[in-house]
């Protein structure tokens, strides 16, 4: 019961983050749309807002990616995969994300830190005149999103095994789903 407790609990954080890049993408929506109406009805431009819309897509995409894997959504090859039993993709999606995923999320996080810290340390800002400030912002979303990412890893392991030992149907055994 613990193991599906901390499944569920590792859904709902994925869940979250993709409210959250939900979100992020409604605000890029309105920043592109008033960046346009400045630019083409008034003949206004900011550096600041246009730079501000490549911060939010990052963080949007980024935030999404632990979504996307929580709920099955991410690149795999389907024609092979669907087709197999629910034990067999529970092991294929256990050892791949032990195997592949955890290992290069944990080292891409790992120094990811490193270059938001120095971002930080630097005070690090647009190289452009009335660009913005606090670059280490937007890179700190980096190492949070591939951390993020390994947590959404260790819960499809979790519903790997928690599907391997009987506690989830296996004759339609998909990853988590919202």
């Amino acid at each position: 019961m613990f193991l599906l407790r901390l499944e569920r609990a590792i859904a709902a954080f994925s869940n979250l983050l993709g409210k959250i890049a939900a979100l992020l993408f409604v605000l890029m929506l309105f920043n592109v749309f008033y960046d346009v109406i400045m630019r083409y009805l008034f003949n206004d431009v900011s550096i600041g807002m246009q730079e501000l819309e490549w911060h939010l897509f990052a963080a949007m995409f980024m935030l999404g990616v632990p979504y996307t894997l929580q709920t099955g959504g991410h690149v795999r090859v389907d024609l092979i995969y669907e087709r197999l039993s629910g034990n067999t993709k529970a092991w294929i999606d256990l050892l791949g994300s032990l195997l592949l995923l955890l290992p290069f999320v944990v080292l891409v996080a790992w120094y990811g830190v490193g270059f938001a810290a120095e971002a930080f340390e630097l005070g690090e800002t647009s190289g452009d005149p009335g660009g913005l400030s606090h670059r280490w912002i937007i890179k700190a979303v980096i190492p949070f999103t591939f951390f993020a990412i390994a947590i959404s890893g260790i819960g499809l392991m979790l519903r790997s095994i928690n599907t391997l030992c009987g506690r989830h149907p296996v004759a339609h055994y998909q990853p988590p789903s919202h």
